[in-house]
């Protein structure tokens, strides 16, 4: 019996804490809603308030006393609205929204906006509705003053349509000015010499000219409006659409030779306005002829330089034999004359070999064999054989490597020192006495590439002339007074070797503080091999 008793005042105590929690509870949602700015209305299933909090008694001037008990139409001028709106929250769940009439106390008409939820129990027992209640009269003020507006700016629209018609008769004009003009463009384009093709920022084709049909024997019809992807498979612009497909920025030129009575030089050129590109145009020169008339030219210095290296040997063995006296005795006044006979042989085979490297350069014959080397110790032995030129021209020449190990490449060996000779020759010719010339190799594990470069401290390339330096026969005007000699070849033939093993070279100078040659050499699947040795 006394622990039954004790049970009993167990629960009993539970039981009170309950209570006191939900009247603490209870309590926190009052004073939390009190503060509210939106308006909160509790509803029983008979539409009879139960609640109000602050916000809804300032809105309607009621106080809490004088609603509560109340039915909801009290608040509400349309009846029916709020009605519908409650049984269509019951009926499908969830939160409604209308906007609605609220009559306050001094029965004035408010509007709101009205968000309706249903009320359950713990057992999900329908028992009333939560009722959130907003004023949008500043809302509404807000809508009808921009009706307002509205009225008025679309009085203001008519006027200026009055005026856009009057304005519109002289576009009119205007258009049929440029009509004529867009037909007398046309025109020239359809009558161009070179074909042309408009390309816009999807890669569709937006114009073509007849001369673009006559190149690759295909009807223009086939090929505008469609996409360069689109345009593929059509066999006959194979190595244009090829040429297209890949990413194209500024101004790009290349030779295509579409067939053998046939070379294209392809140009595109980005247009844009305001700064937005909004397509490219390509252009296609028929240089046919040109291509013909440079290879009769290659074929005959080919030919000619052939033909007179034969009498320059012949004149070099001849001249070495007087000097070392297998003919007989000379003497001094004939040995200066022939020195100098000899020295302008050697330099006459020099040209020779060079323009006959030229032509097979052009020919694409140039590079013969390739085999794995250290190029650090063909830097070595270059730089070497080159000391004692530097020491007689009172010059400093350093070599220096990065790093201790250097990956092997694949070169062919004799043209690579031929560069390397180059660059450093023209180097050790520009730079005055008492001058350095520092030489750098280093690995770029990055990209895996090789990079040489020869530094000097000589005179320097003027800016105007630098774009031309690794062209054919160029010499710089500031060099030609230093050294009247050389055919200005050496670093056009320089940069087609290291361009055949598929490097880059450069440089960078200002005239006056040196100058700096590089060239990059791609390790590739060499790399490989060089990394099984360690």
């Amino acid at each position: 019996m006394n622990k039954f008793n004790s049970e009993k005042e167990t629960t009993g105590i539970k039981l009170r804490r309950v209570e006191e929690d939900l009247e603490d509870l209870e309590r926190y949602i009052k004073e939390f809603t009190s503060f509210l700015p939106l308006a909160i209305c509790t509803v029983n299933p008979p539409k009879i308030i139960i609640d109000i909090n602050q916000a809804l008694q300032n809105l309607t001037g009621y106080s809490a006393i004088e609603i509560t008990g109340e039915p909801l139409e009290k608040i509400f001028s349309e009846k029916k609205g709020i009605d519908g709106l409650l049984k269509k929250t019951q009926k499908e769940g969830g939160i409604k929204n209308e906007e609605l009439s609220v009559v306050s106390k001094s029965n004035k008409q408010i509007p709101v906006a009205v968000s309706v939820s249903t009320r359950k129990d713990v057992a999900g027992k329908f028992i009333g509705y939560f009722l959130a209640i907003a004023d949008i009269t500043e809302t509404k003020k807000t809508h009808e003053e921009l009706e307002k507006r509205v009225r008025t700016r679309t009085q203001q629209l008519d006027n200026s349509r009055k005026a856009l018609m009057n304005i519109l008769e002289d576009v009119e004009n205007e258009r049929k000015k440029a009509e004529e003009e867009k037909n007398k463009t046309l025109t020239i384009i359809a009558n161009f010499s070179d074909g042309l093709l408009v390309l816009d920022e999807n890669s569709r084709i937006s114009l073509a000219n007849p001369q673009i049909g006559k190149f690759f024997n295909v009807p223009i019809n086939r090929i505008v409006g469609r996409s360069v992807s689109e345009i593929t498979e059509i066999t006959e612009l194979a190595l244009l659409t090829n040429l297209l497909k890949k990413e194209i920025r500024g101004i790009f030129r290349k030779e295509l030779e579409i067939r053998k009575d046939l070379t294209l030089e392809i140009s595109t050129i980005s247009m844009s306005n305001q700064g937005k590109e909004f397509g490219v145009l390509v252009i296609l020169h028929d240089i046919t002829r040109e291509k013909t008339v440079e290879k009769i030219k290659t074929e005959f210095v080919s030919l000619s330089a052939h033909q007179l290296r034969t009498p320059l040997a012949a004149i070099k063995w001849t001249l070495r034999m007087l000097l070392d006296g297998d003919l007989g005795e000379i003497n001094k006044e004939q040995r200066e004359i022939l020195e100098k006979s000899y020295q302008s042989n050697e330099r006459m085979i020099a040209l020779i070999n060079d323009l006959l490297d030229i032509t097979r350069i052009e020919e694409g014959k140039y590079i013969y064999r390739t085999v794995l080397t250290d190029l650090a110790d063909l830097v070595h032995f270059v730089v070497n054989s080159s000391k004692d030129e530097a020491a007689k021209r009172n010059l400093k020449i350093e070599f220096k490597k990065a790093g201790d190990k250097m990956p092997k490449i694949a070169v062919d060996v004799e043209k690579i020192r031929l560069v390397i000779q180059n660059f450093i020759d023209n180097a050790m010719k520009y730079t005055p006495a008492g001058g350095k010339i520092n030489i750098f190799l280093r690995y770029l594990e990055e990209s895996k590439e090789i990079e040489f470069s020869v530094k000097d401290s000589g005179v320097g390339i003027p800016l105007d002339q630098q774009p031309r330096v690794f062209t054919k026969f160029f010499r710089g005007a500031n060099v030609v007074r230093m050294d009247t000699e050389g055919s200005g070849l050496g670093l056009f033939i320089c940069k087609n070797i290291i361009e055949a093993h598929g490097g880059k070279v450069w440089f960078e100078s200002k005239e006056n503080e040196g100058a700096t040659f590089y060239f990059t050499l791609s390790v590739g699947k060499e790399f490989e091999e060089f990394l099984k040795e360690f």
